[in-house]
């Protein structure tokens, strides 16, 4: 596939984008702002900026160590950060308040890219993990704004789907970016098996590992009036289709849990559906945002609130990182190991390929096959509290000995970045 194919096919799907937003977005007022920043329309930026793009709140919450850097490092420059979701806005939203500006992320088309820039104008690009744009990238390269790829990644996965089906467009892409700083070896070999040149590549670790959690004492504490004395098993950001397995293998060990069982889903849209889905199981279910007490027969709490992720983990005795039973990945195990949580995840982590390895290694992880097994272990790990706290000290300490990557970053991006 070539640009204008790729370009032709996104024309095309504009309709099919908007309808999406209609029937997803719409239960938020900002989703006519989205609407606009997907046409191009923004306000126009006075003065030098540098933007930063992250898909969602996952790649939002990576970034924040170099945001803040950049802040300090360039104080008279103004700092945008574009999003795709309206959840990454709203965490955008909170975190910074009037600090930053924030956009949505406009559609990959020539004519609104066009409208999109000369209305930022931005010194530079930075673009978060697999955020592979071939018609901004080109625009960006044309008009010689430099463009980063950082905290770059590309599984197994990606890989082959690239290279069957666009290598040539994805290979012309990559080689006008600036810079590419990729999170692990397996990925720069990735990139270069794909085209990249070496002088592009650098392998600066990942940016998660330098993030670091805002405790909210208020939050901790209210979830510890909802909770109770006992024990808690988090599953966090459960994807589509793992709420069931893990219901269902739990009603079959129940006798063996000694613990309320506390179920965040990944999208805040599918809150109520895991709800529906915990109750007609039959067994006892709350909800966090009912603010009830849990009583002691209480069986499962839904985590149906948002931004409270790192609350969670903290008055947890085991998570389980959600995305690994089903075939999406994994998401982020490292908020779990800096706070010292033992941490299961299931056999899909090609999206954290080498952080799971280095966890495993430090036996600061425990990886399963399948719900039952998953069930089985949190049955043992829950019996030992030794055990509990011989993996989350080892979490922690593998989280601690890989931080640094920011300050890599930092230092090949800033020769990019007008003084």
């Amino acid at each position: 596939m070539n640009r204008f194919l790729y370009s032709l096919v996104l024309y095309f799907g504009i309709p099919f984008a908007i309808f999406r937003l209609l029937i997803k977005d719409t239960h938020d007022p900002s989703w006519t702002r989205k609407l606009k920043n997907q046409f191009g329309i923004v306000e126009k930026i006075p003065g030098r900026v540098i933007w930063t793009h992250c898909v969602s709140v996952g790649e939002f919450n990576a970034s924040k160590p170099l945001i803040e850097k950049l802040m300090i490092q360039y104080p008279n420059h103004q700092i945008i950060i574009s999003t795709t979701t309206i959840t990454g806005f709203n965490a955008v939203n909170n975190y910074y308040k009037n600090n930053v500006k924030h956009c949505f992320f406009p559609f990959d088309i020539p004519f609104i890219l066009d409208s999109f820039i000369r209305k930022i104008n931005p010194e530079i690009c930075i673009l978060l993990e697999t955020e592979i744009w071939p018609n901004l990238i080109h625009i960006l390269k044309k008009k010689n704004i430099p463009t980063a790829l950082i905290n770059a990644r590309l599984s197994d996965k990606s890989f082959q789907r690239y290279d069957k089906y666009s290598a040539k467009l994805v290979k012309a892409s990559l080689n006008n970016l600036s810079l590419i700083c990729a999170q692990n070896s397996f990925s720069s070999d990735r990139f270069i098996s794909l085209g990249v040149s070496q002088e592009k590549m650098i392998t600066t670790g990942s940016l998660k590992f330098d993030s670091d959690n805002t405790i909210d004492d208020k939050s901790i504490k209210t979830l510890k009036k909802i909770i109770g004395e006992r024990k808690i098993t988090v599953f966090a950001s459960t994807r589509e289709g793992e709420e069931k397995q893990i219901i269902k293998s739990y009603i079959n060990s129940a006798d063996n849990i000694n613990s309320l069982l506390i179920i965040i889903p990944r999208h805040p849209e599918r809150f109520n559906e895991v709800f529906k889905l915990a109750k007609a199981s039959g067994l006892r279910v709350e909800r966090r945002s009912a603010a009830l007490e849990c009583s002691e027969d209480t069986d499962i709490l839904i985590g149906d609130t948002m931004g409270e992720m790192t609350s969670y983990y903290s008055v947890c005795d085991l998570a389980f990182i959600g995305g690994s039973l089903s075939d999406n990945g994994c998401q982020n195990m490292l908020e779990a190991a800096s706070l010292s949580k033992p941490i299961i995840f299931g056999p899909s982590v090609f999206n954290f390929e080498e952080i799971s390895k280095k966890l495993l290694r430090s036996d600061a992880a425990i990886q399963v096959t399948n719900a039952d097994e998953l069930m089985s272990t949190i049955s043992e790990l829950l019996k030992s509290d030794h055990r509990r706290e011989q993996l989350g000290v080892n979490a922690k300490k593998t989280f601690d000995q890989n931080r640094g990557a920011v300050n890599e970053i930092l230092e090949v991006i800033t020769p990019l970045i007008k003084i």
